[in-house]
């Protein structure tokens, strides 16, 4: 069988191709920030207390300006990863070997293959989360526009699918926002996890050298290093696995919305009409717009769910150190990723479209829907809830003239349809949005600073 020489050995092709498995094409996605970490690596190396240096300071500068080539090259799609390579790790060790000679042997020192794949994949997530949280403010702040627009119309509450009591589209628009708005507290909540750098952990036990971790962290604009060197390396899947699980939740979030817009647009509801340019038509059936968007939504929670699972599963009975099966992991983290990422697109200019049928939301409305609000009517000139509760059920015909506008007009206490706080979700929109300006500003600041150049090129 035919063999192939590699940097770390050679391997017959059929093994290269089975253990490269899809890194070849999937770590394209890595190529700038494998460079950024490498940058971050060789300055550390370049400032070791060690007689003599192993890397000097003009050596240094020689090998950051040929990782901006490659940046550079990534951006213009014409940085190539070959099967030799493996991975994009030894890709760019690769080009700057054949571009700095022995120079371009040495930054790998005190480094192994695990420590750049945790780090790009921290990276990775890192400018991830924040694109996610920009995305799901954007939703929100369509949500709660869409409430504050048609705040006053009134809309059937349900319980059970059936007619429960008078709500409003306001308060359906908004409760879907607020869902989201927790789903932004669990993605900041992994940003922060995720963001503790572990270069340095090597193959997991560290090295007999006096590398400077806190300061590649810090060149990285992480908020701080793992501690412990073995849990760095322990601690891929884990990442990968709490970043899914909060992308999960938005997921939920979005089936729901999605599973809600499906059934108030069905001609039997008639409450939303979705634009035209976000259904799809059928081959047979001329008449047809069909609400794939929001089938497709429902359908990519359980794929999103699924990646986090995969991922779950891949790490729960792995020892302690590196096991290759991690490798696995890496294609469910990006789609789950990019899944969320393109439902939260698809959605905000959506519902910005989408109309309301005020005639039909208000022709929803039967008089039963107003009984428990008659109730607790009764229950405020004196009598007892229960005595009230089973008047109105025997008398459910003394409520057909109340009108479905006017009842909701009632309704102004804490989060009610006509006490729904508009700062409030405006406060936590904009929250969001700063903690992601700030996150971001700091990032591309400390990368820049690092490469010389203006992170990311415009």
């Amino acid at each position: 069988m035919a063999k192939q020489k590699t940097t770390v050995g050679t391997i017959n092709n059929e093994t290269l191709a089975f253990t490269a498995g899809r890194d070849v094409e999937l770590d394209h996605a890595l190529i700038t920030v494998d460079c950024v970490g490498t940058a971050a690596h060789v300055t550390m190396l370049s400032k070791m207390p060690v007689e003599p240096a192993l890397i000097t300071a003009e050596e240094r500068e020689q090998v950051i300006a040929g990782l901006v080539e490659i940046i550079a090259l990534a951006r213009d799609d014409k940085f190539k990863i070959k099967l030799a390579d493996q991975d994009v790790h030894l890709a760019v060790e690769r080009t700057l070997t054949k571009k700095l000679g022995d120079l371009g042997k040495k930054i790998h020192t005190c480094r192994s293959r695990n420590d750049q794949v945790a780090v790009d994949l921290r990276l990775y997530a890192k400018e991830q989360l924040l694109f996610t949280l920009e995305e799901a403010a954007a939703l929100v702040a369509a949500l709660v526009g869409f409430g504050k627009k048609h705040e006053k119309v009134p809309m059937v509450g349900r319980t059970h699918m059936q007619p429960g009591m008078p709500s409003s589209v306001g308060l359906w628009a908004t409760a879907h926002a607020e869902s989201l708005l927790d789903d932004c507290v669990a993605l900041v909540n992994a940003y922060e996890l995720n963001d503790q750098c572990p270069l340095g952990s090597a193959a997991s036990y560290g090295v007999p050298l006096p590398i400077d971790r806190q300061l590649t962290s810090d060149l990285l604009g992480f908020g701080r290093p793992t501690h412990n060197v073995l849990y760095a390396n322990n601690g891929r899947g884990k990442m990968e696995g709490i970043v899914l699980s909060a992308m999960s939740q938005v997921m939920l979030s979005l089936s729901r919305l999605a599973q809600d817009f499906m059934l108030f647009t069905m001609p039997e509801f008639d409450y939303f009409k979705l634009p035209a340019e976000f259904c799809t038509g059928s081959s047979i059936m001329p008449q047809k717009q069909n609400p794939d968007v929001c089938e497709l939504v429902r359908a990519k929670a359980s794929r999103v769910k699924a990646a986090e699972l995969g991922v779950y599963d891949l790490v729960k009975g792995a020892p302690t150190g590196y096991n290759r099966d991690l490798q696995e992991a890496k294609e469910l983290f990006m789609e789950g990723i990019a899944t969320t990422r393109s439902c939260l697109r698809i959605l905000a200019p959506m519902i910005k479209e989408t109309k309301v049928n005020k005639k039909a939301l208000i022709d929803g409305f039967t008089p039963d829907v107003f009984a428990t609000d008659r109730a607790l009517e009764l229950v405020g000139e004196g009598m007892p809830f229960r005595d009230a509760y089973h008047y109105v059920k025997e008398n459910l015909h003394e409520l057909e003239s109340i009108d479905p506008s006017e009842a909701i007009l009632l309704k102004t206490h804490l989060g009610a349809p006509l006490g729904l706080d508009w700062d409030y979700f405006k406060g936590r929109t904009n929250a969001v949005k700063e903690t992601v300006r700030e996150e971001r500003k700091a990032f591309h600041r400390a990368v820049s600073k690092l490469l010389g150049v203006k992170y990311p090129a415009e």
